[in-house]
């Protein structure tokens, strides 16, 4: 059995690029019997950006919900919020003391804003030594990460390895799950669907909020009556990951044949995600309106993440000699 582990960023509700991206081949990759499956949200991670702490709370509940509206199931996995097993705080500490400088500064996370230093705190900066200590503390073994992310899991091996060089084998390095095949979700504007663009598509809205989002697709200025190119039309591309076969091959008619407009190949797509996420939707509506459940699954899976991590830390600080 393979430990795998995934760090969720808690910046509130996950769009649709999330869900066909990173929640669905997560989960599926997460009942493979060989797995043993931890996810946690990244939650002291944001402290970086969020300092309101309302919204830091309504964000981890949100991403919460999300993932157990989408079948996750805790009982085979664990998922918890990074926050309640504070052993990862004492653990960056002793990484910390064997990270050099200038790995941190050569970093994408800090590099990006290096030219405004005046935005960057200690938290960013420091940002893959937590990293790190997220993987090491539960002895994970593999972590799916996008190529942008390969750095930050090279860092890790790094860091441990320099602590396994003072102190003998301790941490276990993680080797990265890249999966050459990511799903690109186009967002509103054609461009890879983001918050930072705001082009987003947020299914756990209301019916009549999701129609509006859905209508502000950009299009090219066809007629009504001409032909159309599904190849090149940002609704088409959206249809087609989330509608049935046939379903597709007949809205592809429908665009080749003219006749049929943007407005009405929208309202298809809006049909095709109602349709498709209609459990899943109403499942987080019903998670958000009763908090408790989420709370109590988070705190359940905490309780199962603190018995990993306290083995770990204890071994580490015995080698540290604390």
């Amino acid at each position: 059995m393979s430990r795998i582990l995934t760090g969720i960023q808690s910046t509130g509700k996950p769009h649709l690029g999330n869900i066909l991206g990173a929640i669905l081949p997560a989960i599926e990759l997460s009942h493979r019997d060989e797995n043993d499956a931890i996810y946690f949200i990244a939650d002291l991670h944001s402290l970086t950006t969020v300092r309101d702490p309302k919204v830091l709370k309504e964000n981890t509940l949100a991403v919460a919900a999300a993932w157990l509206a989408f079948g996750l199931d805790t009982n085979d996995s664990i998922l918890f919020r990074q926050s309640d097993v504070t052993e990862v705080c004492e653990l960056t500490w002793y990484l910390n003391c064997f990270t050099p400088y200038p790995m941190l500064a050569n970093a994408h996370s800090f590099k990006d804003k290096s030219s405004r230093l005046n935005e960057v705190n200690v938290g960013l900066f420091d940002y893959p030594v937590l990293m790190a200590a997220d993987i090491l503390l539960y002895d994970s073994e593999f972590v799916p990460v996008g190529k942008d992310q390969k750095q930050h899991l090279e860092i890790t091996r790094d860091i441990a390895g320099s602590f396994n060089h003072a102190y003998g084998e301790t941490l276990v390095l993680p080797e990265a799950l890249i999966n050459e095949k990511v799903m690109v979700v186009p967002g509103t504007d054609g461009q890879k669907m983001s918050k930072s663009y705001n082009n987003y598509i947020d299914i756990f809205q209301n019916d009549k909020a999701l129609r509006k989002q859905v209508m502000t697709i950009v299009t090219d200025a066809k007629s009504l009556e001409e032909p159309k190119d599904p190849d090149t039309c940002n609704v088409f591309r959206l249809y087609e990951l989330l509608a049935m076969e046939a379903e597709i091959e007949d809205l592809r008619a429908k665009y080749l044949a003219g006749n049929f407009g943007y407005g009405h190949a929208k309202d298809a797509l809006f049909q095709v995600i109602c349709k498709r996420f209609e459990k899943e939707r109403n499942a987080y509506e019903e998670l958000m309106a009763t908090p408790a459940l989420i709370e109590n699954e988070l705190s359940k899976g905490a309780l199962r993440a603190k018995l990993i991590a306290g083995k770990v830390i204890k071994r580490v600080r015995e080698k540290v000699g604390y």
